[in-house]
């Protein structure tokens, strides 16, 4: 049998039929990431099913979560499906579903304003008002760019992505801060949140950005991600209507079995809740 070789062309051409799928820019660049690191770690031997079973193995060796190898996979089976190579692609791992969520990663409400707070006290106006604008929409950081003079004037954004439009309400609050910070840094029409040179902020700014405040807002690094924001508002959200389905229209969901992992309690909080069942004397 002919020798499996993955290559940098076959890379760029897996990155264009995600895109012409239709898939978000942020799954595009994720999913050329870990197949690229696939590639650096088999170096030039052939590709098999064994070699894609070998690393699985050693990812659950670094110590990466179950779901994190799974998602790694998910996106190697799809180089190798695009590849037509169907008989190198391995199962993903079984993982029992869980009842709550790892304390070590629950941002609370509290840790939130401390890191608001945190950002205020720097002068960091910016990157304050765009923690608030995620927590209180529960937008994606991809969908910030959504977030213009526009859409803060009209008190709604339209997000369209994957050939479906979703829109994401802005409190009125939040509408008169992002228009008054827009005014000050005289930005008339287009995004909101630039860079200083009115560039939009990338992923990567945000994160390292957000970051930056856990030292002095005294919380754990593990919690602070722009993500665990999107989760936060969830929760927040749900408690306010204990609507589920409605959650799900607002995150964007196809699935409430996706919305409902956002839901998860946290162990504490599991653990208090069967000690309040009165069964141990």
């Amino acid at each position: 049998m002919e020798k499996r070789t993955l290559t940098a062309g076959q890379a760029r051409a897996f990155a264009k039929h995600l895109r012409r799928e239709e898939r978000a820019e942020a799954t595009v660049e994720k999913y050329v990431r870990d197949t690229e690191a696939f590639m650096a770690w088999q170096s030039h031997k052939g590709v098999t099913k064994e070699s894609v079973l070998a690393w699985r193995e050693r990812l659950l060796e670094t110590g990466l979560s179950p779901v994190t190898v799974n998602a790694k996979l998910s996106a190697l089976n799809s180089l190798l499906q695009f590849l037509g190579w169907e008989d190198c692609r391995v199962k993903f791992l079984k993982i029992q579903r869980r009842a709550f969520r790892e304390s070590s990663k629950e941002l609370s409400r509290e840790e939130f304003g401390r890191l608001l707070e945190t950002a205020r006290n720097q002068g960091r106006e910016r990157l304050e008002l765009l923690l608030e604008t995620i927590c209180a929409t529960g937008i994606r950081v991809s969908e910030i760019r959504h977030i213009t003079v526009e859409t803060a004037g009209r008190g709604m954004a339209e997000v369209r992505m994957k050939g479906k439009i979703r829109v994401i309400l802005l409190p009125p609050k939040l509408c008169r801060k992002l228009l008054k910070y827009a005014k000050k840094q005289k930005t008339a029409t287009g995004e909101i949140f630039l860079t200083s040179s009115g560039k939009g902020l990338s992923r990567k700014q945000i994160w390292r950005e957000m970051k930056s405040l856990c030292e002095k807002a005294r919380v754990e690094p593990s919690k602070v991600f722009p993500h665990n924001l999107r989760h936060l508002f969830a929760t927040l959200f749900y408690r306010a209507c204990r609507d589920i389905v409605k959650l799900a229209d607002v995150l964007g969901h196809s699935s409430i079995e996706t919305t409902r992992i956002y839901l998860l309690s946290t162990g504490a909080e599991h653990a208090r809740w069967l000690g309040s069942l009165g069964v141990v004397r």
